[in-house]
C-alpha cells in the first residue's frame, strides 16, 4: 500500500488507499435442518485520487500491477467529477476494543450445534417452518492517505438470525442477536418467541381505520430510512429534505431522541473513524423532538460550507461490495433512545391494534418526503392487551414526521436490527387498511 501511495503522490495532488479484508463463516438451517455451511474470504483495495479539483477512482480484488491500477484512477479523471475537499490528516483517536480473541472459539461446528438446539425447541413447540442463520464475521480495515493518515481497525462479531415462518406463507416472526464474543440464545428468549408465534397463529380479519401500531425493531427501518434521508447532507444539498430549514425546531414528539453512536464499544461494529479517515463521535440528530444536526461526509460538507461529521461511509441502503463504492453520507450506528416500558407493558397498552413485526415494500412511497406505505409481514393483532391472531393483506401508511409525533410509549431496551439498534415504539392513530 505504501509503495502505491508513493506512486500516486508523484502524479496527483492527493491520494487515499482503502483496504478491506473481510472473512465470514455462515451456517444456514431451513425447515429446522442444516441446509448449508459457507465461508468467505475476499480482500480488496480502492484508490481515490484528487488532481486539479477532480476525483479519480479505481478498485481491485487482486493487486497485480500497481502502474495499471493507478492509471485506471488517472483515466477516470476524464469523467470530470468534482472533488474540492481535502483528505484529512488524522492521527490521535480513542482506542476502541472492537475485537475479542474469544471469537476464535466460534467454529462452524459450534454454530451448527447451537442452531440444532434452537431448532429442536422450535420444532417441539410450534408448527412453524424454521429458518435459522448463525454467522461469524471479522473485518480488517486500513486507510492511508497522502496527508499522513494511517488508520487500522479490526472488528469481530457473532450473530444469530431466527425465523419462525407461518405454514403456507412467507411471513414469519424473526429476530437478530449479535455480540462481540461467543454467546448462546437463552431459553427465556426462545420461549417468548414460541409464545408469540403460537398466540398469533390464528388468521383474523379486521376492519381498516386509525389504530395503535407497535413498530418492532425489525420494522423500524421503515421509519429509519426516511429519517436518514431527511437528515443527510446529500438531501440538504439536493434541496429534497422537508426539514432542511428546521434546525432548532421541534419536528417530532419530545419523547424521541435520535442519535448516532459509533464509539459504543460495548456492541459490535464500533468505529473511531469513518471510511474517509475522519474521526467519529456520538452525535444527537433529534433531541427531545428538536432537530439538532444533519450529518456530512467530506464531499457534501465542502459543498455546504460545513465540516465532515465523520459519516463518510462506503455503503448503501441496498448493501453491496464496499470496495466498489465511493464514500457518501451515511448513518452507520443510528439509535433511538429507549424509554421506560417493557415490551409486555407496551402490548398491554393496546386496546386494539397491530404489532408490526415485519414489513414488505419499505422502499415504497416518497422516501425523501418521509412518506411510507408498507405491507405487514407479519402483523400481529391485539385486542385488550392480548395477542389474538395475525392479519393478512393489511397495509400501514403514514409520514415519518407525523408518525413520530404520535408516540405513546417507547420500549426500555435496544435491539440489534437492520440499520441500527432500536427499541420497539408504540404509536397511536396510524392508518391501517385491510383488503
Amino acid at each position: 500500500m505504501e509503495k502505491l501511495l508513493d506512486m500516486a503522490r508523484k502524479v496527483c495532488d492527493q491520494a487515499e488507499i482503502y483496504f478491506c479484508d473481510p472473512t465470514s463463516s455462515e451456517v444456514m438451517f431451513q425447515k429446522g435442518e442444516l441446509h448449508d455451511i459457507e465461508s468467505q474470504f475476499q480482500s480488496g483495495m480502492a484508490l481515490r485520487i484528487i488532481k486539479n479539483g477532480k476525483l479519480g477512482f479505481s478498485y481491485t480484488k487482486n493487486l497485480i500491477n500497481r502502474e495499471e491500477f493507478l492509471q485506471n484512477a488517472l483515466d477516470s479523471l476524464k469523467g470530470g467529477v468534482q472533488a474540492l475537499y481535502d483528505f484529512p490528516h488524522t492521527s490521535e483517536l480513542p482506542a476502541l476494543k472492537t475485537y475479542n480473541q474469544h471469537i476464535n472459539e466460534v467454529t462452524s461446528s459450534s454454530m451448527v450445534e447451537n442452531c440444532t438446539h434452537i431448532a429442536d425447541i422450535f420444532l417441539q413447540n410450534t408448527d412453524a417452518e424454521i429458518e435459522l442463520v448463525a454467522y461469524k464475521e471479522v473485518l480488517n480495515l486500513r486507510i492511508i492517505n497522502s496527508q499522513g493518515t494511517d488508520l487500522h481497525s479490526k472488528i469481530g462479531s457473532v450473530g444469530y438470525w431466527l425465523g419462525l415462518v407461518y405454514p403456507g406463507g412467507g411471513a414469519g416472526i424473526s429476530r437478530v442477536y449479535e455480540e462481540k464474543i461467543p454467546f448462546s440464545i437463552s431459553r427465556n428468549i426462545l420461549d417468548n418467541l414460541v409464545k408469540m408465534y403460537n398466540d398469533s397463529s390464528k388468521v383474523v380479519t379486521i376492519p381498516g381505520g386509525k389504530m395503535k401500531v407497535l413498530f418492532m425493531p425489525g420494522s423500524m427501518y421503515t421509519l429509519l430510512w426516511r429519517l436518514h434521508s431527511g437528515t443527510s447532507a446529500k438531501s440538504i444539498y439536493e434541496d429534497i429534505s422537508p426539514i432542511k430549514n428546521d434546525i432548532g425546531k421541534q419536528i417530532v414528539s419530545e419523547a424521541v431522541n435520535f442519535y448516532d453512536d459509533p464509539l459504543d464499544a460495548e456492541v459490535s461494529a464500533a468505529r473511531s473513524f469513518d471510511d474517509e479517515g475522519v474521526p467519529t463521535k456520538k452525535m444527537n440528530i433529534i433531541e427531545k423532538g428538536v432537530l439538532k444536526n444533519f450529518f456530512y461526509d467530506l464531499n457534501y460538507a465542502k459543498k455546504l460550507g460545513a465540516q465532515s461529521t465523520g459519516h463518510g461511509y462506503r455503503s448503501s441502503m441496498w448493501g453491496g461490495d464496499t470496495i466498489t463504492m465511493k464514500p457518501g453520507p451515511r448513518l452507520q450506528h443510528p439509535r433511538i433512545e429507549p424509554g421506560e416500558k417493557s415490551f409486555e407493558e407496551l402490548v398491554s397498552m393496546m386496546d386494539k391494534g397491530i404489532i408490526l413485526d415485519g414489513v414488505m415494500g419499505a422502499h415504497s412511497g416518497n422516501i425523501p418526503n418521509g412518506d411510507y406505505s408498507v405491507g405487514v409481514s407479519p402483523g400481529l393483532y391485539v385486542e385488550k392487551g392480548e395477542i389474538v391472531g395475525r392479519v393478512k393483506d393489511v397495509m400501514v401508511a403514514g409520514n415519518v414526521y407525523d408518525t413520530l409525533k404520535k408516540v405513546v410509549a417507547i420500549e426500555n431496551k435496544l435491539h440489534t436490527c437492520w440499520g441500527g439498534r432500536m427499541p420497539a415504539i408504540l404509536f397511536d392513530s396510524i392508518s391501517v387498511s385491510s383488503k
